[in-house]
């Protein structure tokens, strides 16, 4: 009973530390529903306490409560499927949070994850855990449960949607700048 209880304040703690990116992952997995995050969050918190005997002291929580996030959510998924006979509407805006430093940090931010958001969800979930979770390709893999091989793929086809989405962003601010030269010129 005493390493029951032991074991539960433990994963309590844990859970306590984890809480905001912990968050953030079932933001990014749920592709931006901040509802289906908060419901994602709490199923992963309860679990997460309801097993905390599965859990062994001196392990990674952290990627113990993700892999949990990750078989909640591919539950509900086809549980939804069964249900409604569709899967889940991807979010158009994702706020992940106020704790930005400036108006044009914020906005470039937003437009980074509204476009890591809108990419394919193995991709997405790829990116989060190992850019922004700092996960190895390994632990991303066994979390999502595929070949370390499929994580570099993923890797791979995200780095050239966002860099492509990049060069676009670039090439559209050098003809404006362009234009508002040529127009101060005019003048």
């Amino acid at each position: 009973m005493f390493l029951k209880k032991r074991r539960q304040a433990i994963v309590k703690q844990e859970l306590e530390q984890l809480r905001d990116r912990l968050w953030r992952f079932c933001m990014m997995r749920t592709g931006g529903n901040k509802p289906d995050a908060d419901d994602l969050f709490q199923a992963t918190a309860l679990r997460a306490l309801e097993k905390s005997h599965q859990f062994e002291p001196g392990s990674r929580f952290d990627n113990w409560a993700f892999t949990i996030a990750v078989s909640i959510w591919r539950n509900e998924l086809r549980s939804r499927s069964v249900r409604l006979g569709q899967g889940v509407e991807e979010a158009d805006e994702t706020n992940l949070g106020a704790d930005y430093r400036s108006g044009e940090t914020n906005i470039f931010t937003s437009e980074v994850l509204t476009r890591i958001t809108a990419l394919p969800k193995g991709q997405r979930m790829a990116i989060v855990l190992v850019y922004i979770e700092g996960y190895s390709y390994r632990e991303a893999a066994e979390i999502l449960a595929v070949p370390i091989g499929t994580i570099m793929s993923r890797l791979a086809t995200a780095r050239q949607s966002l860099k492509a989405w990049a060069q676009e962003g670039a090439q559209e601010g050098a003809q404006e700048e362009a234009q508002e030269r040529s127009q101060k010129g005019e003048s």
